[in-house]
């Protein structure tokens, strides 16, 4: 089967066809030029030959237009301007390439950090490596970039840009892996990540526990937890580490100070709402009476949970399937257990932080004792001053990544 080949054509071909039109035209009309007097009674190849030279040495051995009609003197005198112009436009550019920091930088550099990915995670990162070393020489691949992301990248965190996919061995021995510092695989494709893991350290076996690698997964994350890939590197989730800054941080010392064990409502159980969920066993099982489930896929998500995880239940758990903001649902759920005693524990924690926001304002004013946390992505400024004068608690993911990144991974 035959396969066409379309060829791209950049802007400059087609300027450099125009400007030769406009000096060949001009030839053409009967314009002379003072250092050729004959040229005028010249062969039409003659005339094409002298126009190419445009492009040259302008027109220094010609001399300047004379002769002929207006419109022909106009037209080569634009051949004369432009090709020289054009020319010196591509050399320039060319030099610009050759000596761009990217070209040489890599061919010396050692000691560095290279990350995959240009999205919010890996900006979160580099904000944090540059509070803890402002001279480290990091290198930023990514298949693709936003151009104001590439600009950011480059000019607030001083980072070498290159566009390629890092599954691809000569673009992965170009970056020099046997001298690099750590490697961070921060993009969107689990399958990917893996992958590149797998060339990394068959080109770099040095770099063995120094690969740290986000999977967006859980699923896929618990499932490689046991095979040597994930021995060999570190493998995390951005929910995982929020859940575990949370948990630590806030809900502990909150059960510590309760008398009685605590009430818990997972309000949004997806991979946010199942990292609190399994922190909580890991570090505080002890301190809970009870954990509610509300989400709109609830039973599957309970069932794919208990299975991976395989946790031991040292508690009792409810589920509740419906939207969050149905209002039966949490009918269900209060003619189950009461919220307005003690100071049950509750987390708005879906991807949606409108409807987030919303239901815990609904809640805390029907249950002022209950100790609500809104979860948001970034950092809200809106959801932490309407919380504020309501005594909601904002949880910010981004924040928490930030605030609980280990420190392992900035030196």
């Amino acid at each position: 089967m035959e396969h066409t080949r379309r060829i791209s054509l950049g802007w400059r071909w087609y300027a450099a066809a125009l400007l030769f039109l406009c000096g060949f035209v001009g030839f053409l009309s009967g314009t002379g030029v003072s250092e050729r007097p004959n040229v005028v009674d010249t062969s039409w190849l003659t005339k094409a030959y002298y126009t190419l030279g445009l492009f040259v040495v302008g027109g220094l051995d010609l001399g300047t237009p004379e002769g002929g009609p207006l419109w022909g003197r106009v037209s080569l005198w634009i051949g004369y301007f432009g090709a020289p112009l054009l020319t010196a436009s591509a050399v320039m550019e060319a030099i610009i390439q050759v000596l761009a920091p990217g070209r040489w930088q890599l061919s010396r550099i050692r000691d560095h950090v290279i990350v995959f990915g240009s999205g919010p995670l890996t900006v979160s990162y580099l904000k944090l490596l540059r509070r803890h070393s402002a001279k480290t020489r990091v290198v930023v691949v990514d298949s693709q970039f936003d151009p104001v992301r590439a600009q950011e990248l480059q000019t607030r965190f001083q980072a070498t840009t290159i566009v390629g996919n890092l599954t691809h061995e000569y673009l992965l021995r170009r970056l020099r892996l046997h001298r690099a510092r750590r490697v961070l695989l921060l993009g969107n494709d689990d399958f990917q990540a893996f992958e590149s893991v797998t060339r990394i350290l068959h080109i770099a076996p040095k770099l063995k526990g120094r690969v740290i690698v986000h999977s967006h997964n859980l699923r896929l994350m618990r499932t490689v937890q046991d095979t040597q890939i994930a021995q060999q590197s570190q493998i995390f989730n951005v929910y995982n580490l929020a859940a575990a800054g949370l948990v630590r941080t806030d809900l502990i010392e909150h059960f510590k100070q309760t008398a009685l064990r605590d009430v818990v409502v997972m309000a949004g159980f997806g991979r946010f709402g199942q990292s609190v969920l399994e922190e909580l066993h890991a570090v505080a099982a002890d301190e809970i009476e009870e954990v509610m489930v509300v989400d709109r896929d609830a039973d599957r998500r309970v069932l794919v949970v208990d299975e991976q995880q395989r946790i031991e239940q040292k508690y009792k758990r409810t589920v509740f399937q419906g939207d969050i903001s149905h209002p039966d649902v949490w009918r269900q759920l209060t003619s189950t257990i009461d919220l307005a005693k003690d100071e049950p524990t509750i987390v708005l924690g879906t991807g949606e932080e409108q409807n987030n926001l919303r239901t815990a304002l609904w809640i805390k004013q029907k249950y002022p004792n209950a100790l609500v946390f809104v979860r948001t992505n970034d950092q809200s400024n809106f959801a932490m001053k309407v919380g504020g004068e309501h005594g909601i608690k904002n949880i910010s993911i981004t924040q928490l990544v930030e605030q609980h990144m280990p420190q392992a991974w900035l030196t």
